[in-house]
């Protein structure tokens, strides 16, 4: 991992070379200035220290809590309030020295030192260290001696004001707070006006003993209703009448209406009885005494009814017979009878009593039963009176110690050192160390730069990042071509059996038969594509000697240039275009100029289909049924068939294309295949199903030529270990383990 970074830093240093150099320059060119700087100036620095100020005597709290709490607020923005240095400003410049208020809090360096309060309490003040800085001795003096001056007066204006803000504010409070208690006060006085009573004669007694009385009356009136109730069961023993019976039979006895009533009834009854014996019943002195006999009972029933109803209510009258039956008491009977209605009188008297009783007992209980809550209550009433008074009281006592206070306030600094100034030493750096930092800086700099030009580089430079694209999408890697350099010689097609990538390309073919054969379920492919992302990543090349190592093998091989976008590059195998077909391209694919497939002089076995581009709808001509004729004509004469398409980002031929092959090769090229693109390329060659990817060969990669042949051994081998760019083994990763691939000859 660690190489391959190297080597991807080092190439961006060879790209970006004038990146460090300026940098370097640039920063030895600042250096030298400030090496050539004169030395600093001569500095004085005055220092002054201010302790914490105490009045020598203090009979308030409020003084002393003051005072703490000044010492409490002594902090660098404090000392250095703008107010303060606007004054200080002014006083000096009325004395003949210029100096504005930013330019002392830029030299004014403030200390501030505490210590542990008594008893575990928090830090107090213990010293102030101020120290001034100026290239004039006399000013630092000067100003330093007034910005005591102001240090010492804030804190003694600050403490003043803070008082008075105490007793403005207790001042404020104390009102309301009075009016609280008065209002508790009042609702005190008006619930004890209500329930006062009731507390009271809870708490002497009196309550207890009217229950008690109450208690002792009901005994007394059920002992009395029991006698009752015996005397009236004895009269109505003697009776043989209840008591309401006894009462309707002796009012009805006494009325002399009734007793008349009854006396003329009788003598009808006995008229009637002597005449019915001789006469029938519709002799009319029969029907007159039926008649009076009938009218004398109808009489006794309504006098009846006046008689009992006296009560106010209408009580049910019985029948004539039974009313002449009740009526007939003697005085004797008349006498029991009223004794038996008198008692019941009394009787009702007494349940009425017991019942009054009752409820009274019952007030006094559930009385009894609040009183607890009732005396809490006022309990709490009180306490909220005693809680608002206390704190009446407390402002009262604040209030009056905050008044008492004024008179001790003092500032909470006093001076202990005077200023005293002294010079500053000045350390100058040497010339030289000055140079050798600004050019290490440079150059750190410089180096940082190359990282982030090579980070937003778009291209990949290095064919170790390839690879690894490749393996994140699983995409096998066919081969490794070194690059070949035209100009010193080399050349790009291995027309020459002696030619030093002839193995190269040998082992590429076998890489992609077996490749071929997994995809294809164990059928060695026999047309292939050749395409790569972008321009100038050696496609063609990667096509031209693709055939070349298969036609050596003895197989009759055909390349096809399919990219009709652009000129053809058969002339680099020594084969001259059709210049007619340039104007008639599908009649040159129909074969009916010539047949468009040559031979290459250079090479046994294998031939080549020149390309007509550049043409305005190459698409359709791809398309065409004369296209398709001409692609199976070529895969039944030939045993390996080769198109080279066009790029992908330039057009959609490869979509049309792959279809009529077994798969596609995807050639890249360090220094020109971008990432974004190739990244978006791949997975969408993932997403789609239908196209088939045989695999990746990397181009004009910078490799030596042994470790690229060392390369494509082990992408045929089931060694278990790999072989890096040097030659060299290493473990192969536990996660990838080898496949067992053994090379398919044509």
């Amino acid at each position: 991992m660690v190489m391959p970074l190297l080597k991807k830093y080092g190439l961006a240093l060879k790209r970006y070379k004038w990146v460090p150099i300026t940098t370097f320059l640039g920063g030895l060119g600042l250096s030298t200035i400030l090496a050539l700087q004169p030395p600093p100036e001569e500095e004085f620095r005055t220092t002054g220290v201010l302790v914490q100020n105490t009045p020598v005597v203090s009979f308030t709290a409020t003084g002393v809590e003051l005072q703490q709490q000044g010492q409490g607020i002594i902090t660098e923005d404090f000392l250095l309030a703008d107010i303060l240095l606007t004054r200080v400003a002014e006083q000096l410049n009325n004395g003949g020295l210029e100096i504005t208020p930013r330019q002392i809090r830029s030299r004014t360096n403030i200390k501030i030192n505490t210590g542990g309060g008594d008893e575990g309490g928090g830090n107090i003040l213990q010293s102030v260290n101020v120290t001034y800085q100026s290239k004039n001795p006399e000013e630092a003096e000067a100003v330093l001696s007034v910005l005591f001056q102001g240090m010492v007066e804030l804190s003694r204006v600050t403490n003043r004001a803070r008082l008075g803000t105490i007793v403005s504010a207790l001042d404020e409070r104390l009102p309301a707070i009075e009016a609280d208690l008065r209002e508790a006060e009042q609702t005190l006085e008006a619930y004890d006006r209500i329930e006062g009573p009731a507390i009271q004669a809870a708490l002497d007694g009196s309550l207890l003993g009217e229950i008690s009385s109450s208690q002792n009356q009901r005994r007394q009136n059920l002992i009395t209703l029991a006698t009752i109730d015996a005397q009236m069961q004895s009269l109505q023993n003697q009776l043989g009448l209840s008591p309401e019976a006894a009462y309707a039979s002796s009012a009805l006895s006494a009325d002399p209406i009734i007793q008349n009533l009854r006396a003329q009834i009788y003598q009808a009854e006995s008229q009637l009885a002597t005449l019915s014996q001789t006469l029938r019943e519709a002799h009319p002195t029969v029907v007159e005494l039926r008649t009076s006999l009938n009218t004398f009972n109808r009489l006794l029933e309504e006098r009846a009814t006046e008689v009992l109803s006296g009560g106010g209510r209408t009580p049910a009258v019985p029948g004539a017979d039974v009313i002449r039956r009740n009526s007939n008491l003697d005085p004797a009977r008349a006498e029991l009878a009223n004794q038996l209605v008198g008692l019941q009188t009394q009787r009702d008297a007494l349940i009425t009593q017991q019942q009054i009783l009752a409820q009274s007992e019952q007030q006094l209980r559930e009385a009894y039963t609040r009183l607890p809550n009732k005396q809490l209550e006022r309990d709490r009433l009180a306490q909220q009176v005693a809680l608002k008074r206390a704190l009446y009281d407390q402002v009262q006592a604040k209030r009056i110690d905050a008044q008492a206070a004024e008179a001790e306030t003092v500032s909470s600094l006093s001076v202990a050192s005077p200023p005293s100034t002294e010079v500053i030493p000045v350390e100058a750096m040497s010339p030289i160390l000055v140079l050798i930092l600004g050019g290490a800086v440079g150059l750190g700099l410089g180096g940082g730069l190359v990282f982030l030009l090579d980070m937003l580089d778009p291209k990949i430079r290095i064919f170790e990042d390839l690879d690894k694209l490749f393996k994140d999408q699983e995409i096998p890697l066919l081969g490794v071509v070194p690059e070949l350099k035209p100009e010193l010689g080399e050349s790009l097609l291995i027309t020459d059996m002696n030619h030093p990538c002839s193995e190269i390309y040998e082992r590429l073919r076998s890489n992609l038969q077996l490749s071929g054969a997994e995809i294809n379920d164990g059928r060695i492919p026999k047309t292939v594509l050749v395409t790569s992302p972008i321009f100038h990543e050696g496609k063609t090349t990667t096509a031209f000697n693709l055939g070349i190592a298969a036609a050596r093998t003895g197989r009759r091989t055909l390349i096809i240039e399919m990219d009709l976008r652009n000129p053809p590059q058969c002339m680099r195998l020594g084969i001259q275009p059709d210049e007619q077909a340039l104007t008639e391209p599908l009649q040159y694919y129909s074969g009916r100029f010539s047949d468009p497939i040559r031979m290459v002089p250079q090479v046994a076995n294998l031939s080549i289909a020149p390309g007509v581009g550049p043409q305005r709808s190459p698409a359709a001509i791809l398309d065409s049924g004369e296209m398709r004729r001409f692609l199976q004509d070529a895969q039944a004469r030939f045993d390996f068939v080769i198109l080279d398409a066009p790029h992908f980002t330039s057009s959609n031929d490869v979509v049309l294309l792959e279809p009529k092959t077994d798969g596609l090769i995807l050639v890249t090229r360090p220094g020109v295949t971008k990432k974004p693109i190739i990244k978006e390329l791949l997975e969408q060659l993932e997403e789609k199903e239908d196209i088939r990817v045989l695999g990746g060969v990397i181009n004009a990669a910078d490799i030596p030529l042994k470790a690229a042949q060392m390369r494509h051994d082990t992408l045929v081998t089931e060694d278990e270990d790999d072989i890096d760019l040097n030659g060299s083994a290493s473990p192969k990763a536990e996660s990838t383990p080898p496949r067992r691939r053994t090379p398919i000859e044509f």
